[in-house]
């Protein structure tokens, strides 16, 4: 089975060319500490056969300016597809959004939260967005969202509004689980599920919280695959920015996971990312 990393960074050590410039004005501690650039990310997934990976923008980087992206992009474009950050407030969102797709790229990520920035940004959902929404759904651009659970009813109007866009949730929204089933602490995100578009991204981050307080992994994991499917689940090592490297994290998330049958595993470890990220089918890579 060929394995998919949803969730990777790349870190350039040259800071001449690319110049750090966070959202939020604030360089995440993560990419100060143990930063990996292009090559570093090839070693990492070689190590842990791991056959293609997205290279998400590392937006408490270098905020919107997402040219290393597309230099990685270029450099394999037989391992990667590119994620991009996006302001989609701006005036010329658009207009961005159709230069970083033209610049070889797959999909914009919208920033709403994260390490530099706790809580949930209230600009999610504004009108001022409405025309990167409507340019996605009419292009078919998928968007990757960095949100907390307290962002899914601004997210529920947004796709009554565009009901053709889909939406990857990094971290499955960063949910509360620790109250344990029926999770109510989290309860939008289960019924986020009745979005067909709604996918989830299954990292570190959210292996953890189902492990928290009356919560077991097993149990979330079972609930979640029932409310969305495995088709609608890719997992993500978030590397560098989780401790590790890419042969740990997928080891990791291979043990918190024996639960699911091996169909529903084939789709998170490979099968949804394939499907999320079309280009990902038009790439070459090793299997596993």
């Amino acid at each position: 089975m060929s394995v998919i990393d949803t969730h990777t960074h790349v870190i350039s050590p040259d800071t001449g060319q690319y110049p750090v410039a966070p959202v939020g004005g604030r360089q995440s501690t993560w990419s100060q500490h143990h930063p990996v650039d292009i090559a570093g990310l090839v070693e990492g997934l070689d190590d842990a056969g791991i056959a293609k990976a997205v290279v998400v923008q590392a937006s408490t980087v270098y905020g919107h300016d997402n040219r290393y992206v597309v230099e990685a992009v270029r450099t394999h474009p037989d391992r990667f597809v590119g994620v991009y950050s996006l302001d989609a407030m701006a005036p010329d969102a658009v207009e961005r959004i159709r230069h970083w797709q033209g610049q070889g790229l797959s999909g914009f990520r919208l920033f709403t939260t994260g390490t530099t920035m706790p809580g949930q940004a209230d600009w999610l959902g504004h009108e001022d967005s409405f025309p990167a929404w409507s340019y996605a759904e009419e292009h078919g651009i998928p968007v990757c969202l960095q949100m907390t659970v307290r962002g899914l009813p601004a997210l529920r109007d947004l796709l009554r509004r565009f009901p053709g866009v889909r939406v990857l949730l990094d971290h499955c929204a960063r949910p509360d689980l620790s109250d344990g089933r029926p999770y109510r602490r989290s309860q939008e995100l289960f019924t986020m599920a009745e979005f067909p578009g709604v996918h989830l991204k299954l990292t570190h981050r959210a292996l953890a919280a189902s492990a928290t307080g009356a919560s077991t992994t097993a149990d979330f994991l079972a609930d979640l695959v029932a409310a969305y499917g495995a088709e609608r689940i890719a997992w993500g090592s978030n590397f560098p920015a989780a401790e590790g490297t890419p042969r740990s994290i997928l080891a990791e998330a291979r043990e918190q996971t024996v639960s699911l049958p091996e169909a529903d595993l084939a789709m998170i470890f490979g099968g949804t990312a394939a499907a999320f990220y079309p280009a990902l089918a038009t790439t070459g890579g090793s299997d596993d």
